[in-house]
């Protein structure tokens, strides 16, 4: 099955400010994190507090603001973020089971590592584009590894983000071509928040590449990540939800303690770029 990229048109509408959520989430092991039960949430006041330095500016002077806002963060080595995404993505009927992001599964904690049917940590912002690897920092920030199936983790590749393609097998939803990939319609959002989030926090000046999103595929190596245009669309049409507002708040809390800006102030997307 083919779809034209041109096949879905931008959906106009304003989305709101993103607030907490209270979804079941239990704190495993490797990394220090908080107690079983609801995530803790941080209260209007204490959001508004984080981002007192970014109100009132647009453009370059927005993004630049946001960057040494959400860079005061605590960092993960890569093995400890097996455990943490145990918990950001921890599947709010089932607390043994992860939700994995392309496919929608429930999947058990447990059933992670490289084999056929495991699920695995996916760079959403593919971890070549800039070539930092799994390292300390863009490698290991939660805010943009999500599990994923293996076999569909590596049919994405390091493939930027466009509409378009045909159907991935096993993945009902996505779709793939030579330079791109289409995720599911329920995290298209999540998708383009992650991206933007990379791009405000590495601007290259902390020894990585400075990340950037363009309106191009095929991106190889370079630091970049696609399409733009199409990411702002996806953002518009798939604001954030419970899931996605409730990860934000386990990341803060609990590992972290930095804030995806682009789930708790989706205006602010259209407000840089």
């Amino acid at each position: 099955m083919s779809r034209s990229r041109a096949s879905r048109g931008s959906v106009a509408g304003g989305i709101g400010l993103a607030v907490a959520a209270l979804l079941a989430v239990a704190a495993p092991a490797p990394v220090s994190a908080a107690p079983a039960g609801d995530a803790p949430s941080a209260s209007a006041s204490a959001v508004a507090d984080y981002y007192a330095p970014a109100e009132g500016r647009t453009g370059e002077a927005l993004k630049a603001a946001l960057h040494d806002i959400v860079s005061d963060q605590t960092k993960l080595s890569y093995s400890q973020v097996w455990g943490a995404l145990g918990d950001t993505d921890e599947d709010p009927a089932d607390p043994d089971n992860v939700i994995l992001l392309y496919t929608g599964r429930s999947q058990a904690k447990s059933e992670h590592g490289g084999d056929l049917g495991d699920w695995n940590r996916e760079h959403v912002w593919a971890k070549s584009h800039g070539d930092f690897g799994t390292s300390i920092g863009p490698g290991t920030d939660l805010h943009h590894l999500r599990p994923t199936d293996v076999r569909v983790n590596s049919i994405r590749g390091n493939k930027d983000f466009d509409n378009g393609g045909s159907s991935v097998s096993g993945a009902p939803g996505n779709y793939t071509d030579g330079d791109s990939f289409e995720p599911r319609d329920a995290v298209k959002g999540d998708v383009a928040r992650m991206i933007l989030y990379m791009a405000v926090r590495y601007e290259g000046g902390d020894g990585f590449a400075d990340l950037e999103p363009n309106d191009r595929v095929g991106n190889g190596s370079a630091p970049y990540h696609g399409r733009l245009g199409v990411l702002k669309q996806w953002h518009r049409e798939d604001p954030p939800d419970s899931f996605e507002r409730n990860r934000n708040e386990v990341i803060y809390s609990a590992y972290q303690h930095n804030r995806n800006p682009f789930i708790d102030r989706p205006e602010w997307v259209e407000a840089i770029w």
